[in-house]
C-alpha cells in the first residue's frame, strides 16, 4: 500500500521510503484528482449544454479597475499570516509532519513573526496591484457562461463538501464527537461521502442561485462527473488503506476468475496503521490487517467508472428531458452504495426491524428520490410538450 507518496515513487522509482514526499498523503492526492476530474467533465459537458441552447450566459457589468477593497486586503492579510504563521513551523518540525500532517497544520503551534512577514507579503502584494495604472477607464457589460465559473463553482463544491461529510460523521459517531469536540472537528479524518454530496449539492445550489444559473441542466451535467470522481477517490482509499475495507472475506471460492488480491487483501502499510506488525519493516507504516477483507474500495471504483459510463453515453439522448439524467444518477447511486455495504463493516440501525447502516438509510432515500423525481421530469417534459 502506498500511505503517502514516498511509498508510491519507492515502488515507481525506486527512491527512498519516509521521505520528503511523505508529507503528501496518496488519499489526499487522489482526492484533489477526483476534483480536478470532476472539474473538468463538468466543464464539458456544460459547453456542450451551452451550445444547444440550454444554458445561457448572464450579462455582467464590469467595473474597470482592480476591485481591489479594504476586505481583500484583510482576507488576503489573514490568508497570508496563517500560511506564514503554519508553513515555517511545519517545515522546521519535519519529522512531525511527516508523521501526522493534519495534526501538524491543524493544530495551533506556529511562528508570529513568520506570520507577520506572511501577512505583509499578500497585503503588499494587493497594494501593488491596486496602484497599477487602469487600461479601460469606462464600465462595459460582458457575458458569462457557466462554464466559465467552473473553478468556483468546484470550490463551492468543495468546501460545502467537506463541512457535510464533517456534519454527518459527527452524526453517526456522536460519541467520538462528545468526548472530544475539538479534535474531531480538526482531524482530517471520519468524512462520509453522503454527508459530502449533500452539503456540496448545498452549496453549488445557492451559487447558482445567486447567479441565476439554471439549476436542473447544471445537475444533469455534473452527473456523470460526480460518479467517475468518487471513483477516482475510492482508488485513493484502496491505495492509502484508509480503512473502507470491507469484511473478512473467508476462503475463495472455485469459480473466483480474478487476481487473489481482488478478493481477499491485508493492506499492508495501511495508513491507518491497523493489524498486526509486518516482520523485518523498519518503516513509518508497518502493519497489515491479521486476515484477508474484501477490498470494497475496488469494487466501488469499478461500478462507479460503469455508472459513470452508462450516464455519459445517455447524456445527449436525456438532454430533451432535462433532470432525468440526474435521476438517473440518485438511483444508481443509491443502489451502488447500499449492496456494498452489506460486504463492509459499518454501525447498525434497526429499520422495522432490518439492520441498516446509515449509509443504507440514506441510499434508499437516494433511490426513491431518484424514482420520484425521475418521474416528475418526464411528466413535466410531456406537459410541456402537450401544452
Amino acid at each position: 500500500m502506498y500511505p503517502d507518496l514516498s511509498y508510491l515513487f519507492h515502488d515507481l522509482l525506486g527512491t527512498e521510503q519516509d521521505n520528503w514526499l511523505s508529507i503528501f498523503k496518496t488519499f489526499g492526492f487522489f482526492l484533489l484528482l477526483a476534483f480536478l476530474v470532476a472539474a473538468q467533465l463538468l466543464k464539458l459537458e456544460l459547453k456542450r449544454r451551452e451550445a444547444i441552447g440550454q444554458l445561457e450566459a448572464t450579462t455582467v457589468m464590469v467595473m474597470p479597475g482592480s476591485g481591489i477593497t479594504i476586505w481583500d486586503y484583510l482576507f488576503n492579510g489573514v490568508f497570508g499570516f496563517i500560511l506564514g504563521y503554519k508553513i515555517p513551523y511545519a517545515i522546521a518540525h519535519f519529522s512531525e509532519w511527516q508523521q501526522d500532517a493534519a495534526g501538524v497544520l491543524l493544530s495551533t503551534e506556529g511562528w508570529w513573526w513568520s506570520g507577520l512577514l506572511g501577512a505583509a507579503a499578500f497585503v503588499g502584494y494587493y497594494y501593488a496591484q491596486d496602484k497599477k495604472p487602469l487600461a479601460q477607464t469606462e464600465a462595459y457589460e460582458a457575458d458569462v457562461f457557466p462554464s466559465s465559473r467552473i473553478g468556483p463553482i468546484t470550490m463551492m463544491a468543495a468546501l460545502g463538501g467537506i463541512l457535510g461529510a464533517k456534519a454527518f460523521a459527527i452524526l453517526e459517531y456522536m460519541d467520538r464527537f462528545l468526548a472530544d469536540p475539538l479534535g474531531v472537528l480538526l482531524s482530517g479524518d471520519g468524512l462520509a461521502i453522503y454527508g459530502g454530496l449533500i452539503g456540496g449539492a448545498i452549496a453549488v445550489y445557492l451559487y447558482l442561485r445567486k447567479y441565476k444559473i439554471k439549476p436542473i441542466p447544471v445537475l444533469d451535467a455534473v452527473a456523470p462527473a460526480l460518479i467517475v470522481a468518487y471513483g477516482v477517490g475510492r482508488i485513493g482509499c484502496q491505495l492509502s488503506g484508509d480503512g473502507d475495507w470491507g469484511k473478512a472475506a473467508g476462503a475463495q471460492p472455485d469459480w473466483w476468475f480474478l487476481p487473489d488480491w481482488v478478493w481477499s487483501f491485508r493492506f499492508p502499510h495501511n495508513v491507518l496503521g491497523r493489524g498486526e506488525v509486518i516482520p523485518g519493516c523498519d518503516l513509518e507504516y508497518c502493519t497489515q490487517l491479521a486476515e484477508g477483507v474484501h477490498p470494497t474500495s475496488v469494487y466501488e471504483t469499478v461500478m462507479a467508472f460503469t455508472i459513470g459510463a452508462i450516464l455519459w453515453s445517455l447524456r445527449k439522448r436525456l438532454t430533451s428531458l432535462p433532470g432525468l439524467l440526474f435521476s438517473i444518477y440518485l438511483f444508481l447511486n443509491g443502489v451502488e452504495r447500499f449492496f456494498i455495504e452489506f460486504a463492509r463493516i459499518n454501525d447498525r440501525y434497526d429499520v422495522l426491524g432490518i439492520p441498516l447502516s446509515q449509509a443504507q438509510i440514506i441510499a434508499i432515500c437516494f433511490m426513491l428520490a431518484g424514482l420520484v423525481s425521475g418521474w416528475w421530469f418526464i411528466r413535466r417534459a410531456r406537459t410541456q410538450d402537450a401544452g
